[in-house]
């Protein structure tokens, strides 16, 4: 587990880069159909009459994918003990098919926990940005890490 992140390897205005992935038409009506089956995530005529202005992922796929991004590419490749919520999260624009969503995570802080003195807490905030820019998503959130110490 030495090759692991573990608290004392995060520290504030660190910046990481998760990778991205392209939506598809059919990920966005499959995801939509068992989880968020509002209409203007279902067919495209109900997108382009919605204020939304064509089919659109639903919040909860964006933060779905962003969130696979980040337990690929950073979770999984550290200490994570999990996290006890989020802090903040906006949907600022939809994402429509064939968009490509690039996502990337910042440390805001960094604290050890008196009450557990193994973990430390690190809160980040999570951008998810479309091909030209436009940014989807923001969330902020406290993750906990196994100390190095407590590892050993």
């Amino acid at each position: 587990m030495s090759d692991l992140l573990h608290f004392e390897d995060f520290k504030q205005g660190q910046k990481f880069d998760l990778g991205s992935l392209t939506v598809s038409k059919e990920d966005i009506i499959e995801f939509a159909s068992e989880f968020d089956p509002q209409p203007f995530h279902l067919s495209e005529e109900a997108g382009e009459a919605s204020m939304l202005g064509g089919l659109a992922a639903s919040g909860w796929q964006t933060s779905s994918l962003a969130m696979s991004l980040l337990a690929e590419n950073l979770l999984n490749k550290s200490t994570s003990r999990g996290s006890p919520g989020i802090s903040k999260l906006k949907w600022q624009r939809p994402v429509f098919s064939g968009d490509t969503l690039s996502v990337n995570a910042e440390v805001l802080k960094t604290r050890s926990l008196h009450t557990k003195p193994d973990l430390g807490l690190v809160s980040f905030r999570v951008n998810a940005t479309k091909q030209d820019g436009t940014q989807v998503l923001l969330w902020e959130n406290p993750i906990l890490f196994a100390k190095r110490s407590a590892v050993g």
